[in-house]
Parts: C-alpha cells; sequence; structure tokens
C-alpha cells in the first residue's frame, strides 16, 4: 500500500511535538477511525461515538494494534512493548481494547484484574502461573483490564499482591522471549508505585508504550 499523507493535527501535535500535524503512514487512519467507529456501534450500540478529544491515545492504539511501523516511530511508539492504557474512570479505555481485539493480527485475552484476584482466593498461587508463564507452559498476550482495582488477598493466610508477581514474571518473559502484556489502569505513575512497588513501575517503563488520555477526559457512561 503507498504512503499516506495523514492530517490530523491534534494527535500528531499532541504525541510527536512537531507542531505540523503530518505524518507518514501505511494505512489511513481517517478510513480507521470511520472503521473504528462503525465497529463500535455493533459492539457497544448506535450511542456509541469517538470523541474528537480522544484523537490522540486513539490514533496511537491503532498505529500499534494495526503495526504500522513507519507511523510508529512518529509516534514514539515501540511495536516491540506492549500498551498501558491510562485514564480516568469511564474514558472509553476499555471499550477501545475490546475493539482493537477486532484489529489485531497478534490476539490477546482481556481479563479483569478483579477477576484475577478472586481466582487467586478460590485457587492460591497457580493463578500467578496461568496469568505468567501459563499452566502449560505456554504464556498468552493478556490485556489486564482496570489495574489497581484489585486488592491483596490471602489464601490460607498468606497475602499476595498478585499482579505484581504476575507482572514480575511477565516481565522476565518479555526480557527473555519477548512476550507482550497490556494493561489498563485508572493509576497515576505514582499510583502504580505506591500499589505495586518501585521495581514494577521500574520495569513497566521498559515494557510498555504509555498512551493516555487527558485527565479531564470525559466520563463516557454519564
Amino acid at each position: 500500500m503507498s504512503l499516506y499523507e495523514l492530517h490530523m493535527a491534534s494527535p500528531a501535535t499532541a504525541t510527536n511535538g512537531s507542531g505540523t500535524g503530518t505524518i507518514q503512514c501505511r494505512y489511513n487512519y481517517v478510513e480507521a477511525w470511520q472503521w473504528l467507529q462503525q465497529k463500535g456501534r455493533e459492539t457497544f450500540g448506535n450511542g456509541f461515538l469517538l470523541h474528537e478529544e480522544d484523537k490522540a491515545p486513539i490514533l496511537l492504539l491503532l498505529c500499534w494494534f494495526l503495526r504500522d511501523e513507519i507511523a510508529a516511530p512518529q509516534l514514539g511508539i515501540s511495536l516491540q512493548k506492549g500498551i498501558l492504557l491510562t485514564g480516568p474512570v469511564g474514558c472509553g479505555k476499555t471499550a477501545l481494547m475490546k475493539l482493537m481485539q477486532y484489529i489485531t493480527q497478534q490476539p490477546f485475552i482481556i481479563k479483569p484484574c478483579r477477576d484475577i484476584a478472586f481466582e487467586f482466593m478460590d485457587e492460591g498461587f497457580s493463578t500467578i502461573l496461568k496469568y505468567s508463564r501459563g499452566l502449560s507452559g505456554q504464556p498468552r498476550v493478556f490485556c489486564f483490564d482496570d489495574l489497581g482495582v484489585e486488592s491483596s488477598l490471602k489464601y490460607y493466610g498468606n497475602e499476595c499482591n498478585v499482579l505484581a508477581e504476575v507482572l514480575l514474571s511477565r516481565y522476565d518473559l518479555f526480557i527473555a522471549h519477548g512476550l507482550l502484556t497490556h494493561i489498563t489502569t485508572n493509576l497515576s505513575a505514582g499510583e502504580i508505585e505506591q500499589a505495586y512497588g518501585n521495581r514494577i513501575r521500574s520495569r513497566m517503563r521498559e515494557q510498555f508504550n504509555l498512551v493516555a488520555f487527558d485527565k479531564e477526559a470525559v466520563d463516557k457512561r454519564r
């Protein structure tokens, strides 16, 4: 496919700081936006709407999941890292990741972090293995949804920060084998460090592309 000159001033300026509003890319992102809008309505109902003020994070997600190796370096995106999608409650993080499942050629499973914490209460430490290396030794690509809503839970009196242990194990697999992980969260960088420790925050810088909604992004659930 020939290169397409994409004029979407807000996301290009917001992400690469060039001020030109023009990037070169492999795909027609205007058509991709329109397709995403239609798929969102099919999936979530006619009330679904992509908001213009959210162009910047949506463009970055499209770039990564389309594997656009031409646009990615211009937007500061590494296709070898996963996605850490942050933003206020209700801004549309989970919905967008569900829509990205229709686009990507690298399938992933969306798993709520709260469900993983409850599985730990029932099944114990095998839960950590399940979501890190895999019970069969075949790790899978996950999107851990709503990191931070779970809490440290106990299994027969043993307290464990389940997601911290899962993320540490998946980091080792990322370094050794390039295993990808995606995350959605409402937490800031400081809150992630407070909840999971400095080791997790430090490794996340190496493991993820940060894609952030504006802190004033509206709650689409209203």
